[in-house]
């Protein structure tokens, strides 16, 4: 998509975006209607542009051909979750082997249609599996009670998005500039799920430089949605929500600077979580982040098919942090303070919300009430009207280290310009996406100016806002996103759609992405539950609630 953005709408777009930089007084009250009318406008302008668009890409995906079904689940190995794989492997009711190559053949059932998959280390995995099944024989019980408590997910195989280093394996991000690099050594994330028994057994498709919320890059193409393939699987960890999805892997590990976690877990119908700020570390992520703000948004966390997995995996992952996180305290429903939203109040340029999302959010707020007699408290936080804005500012980027910077490998700066013409001609090696998120960055707050400053401040007055709110015992309902998956290439119209996710990105709170099964056109659908800094306990408790109540992931057809 080109973005046309003259005169008189891209000054209302940058007085939205970066909220009244052209003037130095704050706006007097009487002009605050003419922004709202400014704003509906704008909206309903955008809703007939995506309206248009939609029928386009639907043309375009018919005339492609009818859209293509997953394999079913032949073995009902894959359908446990990961703990309890764990503890059928240290009870010797599976061995590690047999349920590794289990995983091993899913993937290559369902590669050819979902595209999942970038690169794998399935002989490494199977040779890992043998020798977990070796020493299991030679441990007398105690011995294996002690393996329960120090490697919890001992022989049980798991997998990560390219942008995760796993030693050997190729880490590109999706940049082609990055097509032949490999890691050297394990991110610590790796390293702790080795520690703790896991066997990695491949890696997943990413956006370009995991900047976009559609996977697809001019390395490995695009990753088709396991429940209808004319769709997208969100980014950048789509390949893993799509593969777990799929039943291709029991449980894997995401990064989230924006909600490249949550959104990816929300088209597939799986759990995600992303954790506090700092508890997990980014070593060995890539993309890195150049400022202190970058490195607050930017989180890795637990990707998994079952809630039940989310706090065992987050355990490890946090190593010596873990126990900030209380992920043993037992939580009573009924002693929650719910709060929830229904949307973000009317933001510019984002869709409103699906009535089918807002209708299960609905259903949560009543099973609250039905379940455990609590009484969720409706809430308007109106700075969410300014998510954008609050997330871009934190995303501003100092040294003339941006995106341009990254696209270039870090070599220097790439010339966007040169490479849209590029583009158009069939000759870049970049995604239009990935060229757009660069030119639309240059209409970013400057890193340090006094409208950068005024923003980081509000953002911080949101985090103050929010912890009082939720203290250590409430947790707030909010949508993932606003629709169910788009068809391919769909998001191109509707970019600032992932506000949804990055405001929370800006609290740096714990947010845990739930499935609430499929809308009716067969989509998965969900909300997210955000967190007090440090209680990922309770998010992940509700989670777990969550499926008891509403059934979690779907999965795909099943042959007994």
């Amino acid at each position: 998509m080109t973005l046309k953005l003259g005169g008189q709408m891209l000054r209302r777009c940058k007085a939205h975006f970066q909220p009244y930089a052209f003037k130095k007084k704050r706006s007097r009250p009487d002009k605050e209607p003419k922004m709202r009318n400014i704003v509906k406008i704008v909206n309903l302008i955008h809703t007939l542009v995506q309206f248009v668009a939609r029928g386009f890409f639907l043309l375009v995906a018919y005339l492609s051909g009818p859209a293509e079904s997953q394999p079913p689940i032949k073995d009902l190995t894959l359908l446990h979750s990961a703990t309890v794989l764990a503890l059928k492997i240290r009870t010797r009711q599976l061995s590690s082997e047999s349920v590794v190559r289990s995983y091993i053949e899913r993937i290559k059932e369902i590669q050819p249609t979902l595209n999942c998959m970038t690169e794998d280390r399935f002989e490494d995995a199977l040779k890992d599996a043998v020798k977990c099944d070796e020493l299991l024989k030679s441990l007398d019980k105690p011995s294996v009670e002690t393996l329960a408590r120090d490697k919890p997910f001992f022989g049980v195989p798991f997998t990560t998005k390219d942008c995760i280093a796993i030693e050997n394996l190729k880490q590109t991000a999706g940049l082609v500039a990055r097509r032949n690099y490999r890691a050297a050594r394990d991110a610590e994330c790796v390293r702790l799920m080795r520690l703790a028994g896991g066997i990695p057994l491949a890696t997943t498709n990413v956006s370009e430089l995991a900047m976009w919320w559609e996977s697809t890059n001019c390395i490995y193409g695009t990753t088709k949605n396991p429940y209808n393939t004319r769709h997208i699987v969100g980014g950048s960890s789509g390949g893993e929500g799509c593969i777990q999805a799929a039943g291709g892997s029991p449980c894997g590990i995401g990064s989230d600077i924006g909600g490249s976690i949550r959104m990816p877990s929300f088209f597939n119908g799986i759990f995600g979580h992303r954790p506090s700020k700092g508890v997990v570390s980014n070593e060995g992520q890539y993309p890195n982040a150049y400022t202190e703000e970058q490195n607050a948004l930017l989180v890795v966390g637990p990707m998994c098919r079952f809630a039940e997995d989310l706090g065992p995996m987050l355990g490890v992952l946090a190593g010596k942090n873990a126990e900030l996180l209380k992920l043993n305290s037992k939580v009573d429903m009924s002693k929650l303070k719910v709060f929830y939203m229904e949307d973000s109040g009317g933001e510019m340029l984002v869709s409103s919300v699906d009535p089918e999302i807002k209708e299960s959010m609905r259903r949560v707020v009543d099973y609250f009430e039905r379940a455990h007699k609590v009484k969720p408290t409706k809430v308007e936080i109106r700075k969410f009207k300014k998510s954008l804005s609050l997330w871009l500012a934190r995303m501003s980027s100092r040294d003339g280290k941006d995106f341009s910077y990254e696209m270039s490998n870090c070599t220097g700066r790439l010339n966007v310009a040169w490479e849209l013409l590029k583009w158009i001609t069939f000759t870049s090696e970049h995604t239009i996406a990935a060229l757009v998120t660069a030119t639309f960055e240059r209409l970013n707050v400057g890193y340090g100016s006094e409208l950068h400053g005024k923003l980081k401040q509000e953002g911080k007055e949101l985090q103050l806002e929010f912890q009082d709110m939720l203290g250590d015992d409430g947790v707030f309902l909010y949508p993932t996103h606003p629709t169910a998956a788009p068809l391919h290439h769909e998001p191109l119209v509707k970019p600032f759609n992932f506000s949804y996710t990055s405001i929370i990105n800006v609290l740096a709170l714990p947010a845990t992405a739930c499935p609430l099964g499929l809308d009716k056109q067969g989509l998965p659908i969900g909300l997210q539950v955000v967190g007090g800094l440090y209680q990922d306990h309770l998010t992940i408790a509700v989670a777990e609630e969550l499926q008891r109540g509403f059934g979690g992931w779907v999965p795909p057809a099943i042959i007994e």
